[in-house]
């Protein structure tokens, strides 16, 4: 990452934030590797091959689960009961089995002793080809890059299309490309995180966004990949790991090669009221997917400060931030696939505002300074007026230089006011272009004085972030967020959407997908 001149942040204290960050999230994670959800059970079902929908668009992965727990509940997992079902029965493959189940002609067990140990060697065979494809998804990717190049600087460009067309969508990604564009995010359907199913197949009518499926993967990466060739730099490509199937994104993702995917701790439960407990037990398998197929995952700090005031929430967007990672350096994740997020949303009428958007971003940088930072740009304060907009964006993007961001989105003068046309797009990427090329070594010559209001800043929301976790780690991580901590939102971990979808393990709990991506190891006839 870029260096940047450090801010005078006691060491003790940012030991301690970090120490703080742990015992909060710690209990959490004890209770995420004690329960599964439907979610889970579908993404290990995906791993290992099974795909397509019935005749209504409901995934077969869904069909076969559901019929599950009808029988036996998913609390020994699964994988045992499909997988001794497959044996005994003959099928021919997992679909045939799905299907037949979704018919009523398949009765689930769970079986035990010599039964039980060769469905477990029959499940992992068939979840290793799915991990095996993510490996190579991996490796291509590194090739790709090696041959082509990266961006020849940083931060890298993100930006957004989001037609509801796939169609529609490939030709705007690939002008951005064109246009300076590093990243492409593909902005889901709206409400397509409280669907508890992937929509399958190319779709083409999606709401503000399109919808996230494995096909749409597959036909924006092949996409970008030609446009990459064409530009020679890698395009990398962003979706969703999060809602009611964050996990399966999560696998279909890696299984596709996107490259970043938005996955927030918290995200999901503060703003669409999903059930605690089951976001934090599908956030663990999505993140040690994320690990192994090498995405960067870009969490979402930048939303709690569009409810919440900006200047005196400022700490909680850094108590997230070390939440978010501890449980992504738990799940495997590495500083390099840490995309925090941040954002630039104090009130541009606050006197000294930008003094503190720096602050906060130098604090951040500071803090993970291996991690590829998400900068966001302003939202809340964006009144319709493009003139102002166009120079807070070109303010934001300063910020970015100037602090070191890793991912600088795009910002663009037409928010609040109507979905960005290519003409917007193309006048916020001159905005971007313009300071990058005039401030991009700014950071060489930057250097806010140790006593300075920038310094002191930073100090005072590190310290009310050390508060915060103290207060977090003695009432519970759970309790906090249902007492309006992070973004004001309340969220109780008795309440929510897809509470229903979470069982605690049985004794004899079996996921071939946790253990293999746990364990590094793949059986041998995984290939």
């Amino acid at each position: 990452m870029t260096d940047v001149h450090k801010l005078p942040l006691k060491p003790d204290a940012v030991a301690r934030a970090r120490m703080l960050a742990q015992r909060a999230g710690q209990p959490v994670v004890d209770m995420a590797r004690s329960h599964t959800t439907v979610a889970v059970e579908r993404t290990m079902l995906r791993m290992a091959g099974l795909a397509g929908a019935d005749a209504d668009g409901i995934p077969w992965v869904n069909r076969l689960v559901d019929t599950v727990r009808e029988d036996v509940g998913i609390s020994h997992g699964v994988a045992l009961p499909v997988f001794h079902a497959m044996q005994q029965d003959s099928h021919r493959d997992l679909t045939s089995l799905a299907q037949k189940a979704a018919a009523g002609a398949v009765s689930f067990s769970v079986p035990t002793g010599a039964e039980a140990d060769s469905a477990k060697k029959l499940a992992d065979s068939h979840v290793a080809k799915g991990i095996a494809r993510m490996d190579a998804n991996r490796v291509e990717r590194d090739e790709m890059v090696a041959k082509i190049g990266d961006p020849p600087q940083r931060p890298w460009v993100y930006l957004i299309v989001a037609t509801g067309d796939i169609y529609e969508d490939i030709p705007q990604a690939q002008a951005a490309a064109r246009a300076g564009a590093d990243v492409i995010a593909v902005i889901r359907s709206t409400g397509q995180s409280l669907l508890d199913y992937v929509p399958e197949g190319a779709t083409r009518e999606g709401f503000a966004g399109t919808y996230a499926t494995g096909e749409n993967f597959r036909l924006m990466r092949e996409a970008l990949d030609e446009t990459s060739r064409e530009l020679g730099r890698y395009i990398r490509l962003c979706n969703y790991a999060s809602g009611l199937c964050m996990p399966e994104m999560a696998a279909l993702a890696g299984m596709h090669r996107l490259d970043m995917m938005l996955n927030d701790c918290m995200y999901g439960i503060l703003f669409r009221d999903i059930n605690p407990i089951r976001t934090f037990v599908d956030q663990r398998l999505s993140r040690q997917i994320h690990a192994r197929a090498g995405i960067v995952i870009n969490t979402g700090e930048d939303n709690y400060l569009t409810t919440a005031d900006a200047v005196e929430a400022a700490h909680t967007v850094t108590v997230s931030q070390l939440l978010n990672e501890f449980f992504a350096h738990e799940a495997g994740l590495e500083d390099s696939l840490l995309g925090l997020g941040h954002a630039f949303e104090i009130d541009p009428k606050v006197p000294e505002s930008f003094r503190m958007e720096l602050a906060h971003a130098m604090l951040a940088r500071q803090l993970f300074p291996d991690a590829p930072l998400k900068w966001m740009p302003p939202t809340r304060h964006m009144t319709g007026d493009v003139f102002m907009g166009n120079l807070l964006d070109g303010f934001f993007n300063l910020a970015g230089v100037m602090s070191g961001q890793g991912i600088l989105l795009v910002g663009m003068m037409t928010e609040a006011v109507v979905t960005p046309w290519l003409s917007d797009r193309d006048i916020a990427l001159q905005n971007v272009r313009y300071v990058l090329n005039a401030c991009g070594g700014l950071t060489e010559d930057f250097h806010p004085p140790a006593d300075g209001f920038i310094a002191n800043r930073a100090q005072h929301v590190l310290g009310e972030a050390v508060d915060l976790l103290e207060k977090i780690v003695e009432d519970g991580l759970l309790e906090a967020i249902a007492d309006g901590t992070f973004g004001i939102m309340k969220r109780p971990a008795d309440a929510g959407r897809g509470l229903d979808g979470v069982e605690e393990h049985a004794e004899d709990y079996y996921n071939p997908a946790t253990r293999l991506l746990e364990s590094q190891e793949l059986p041998s006839d995984a290939g």
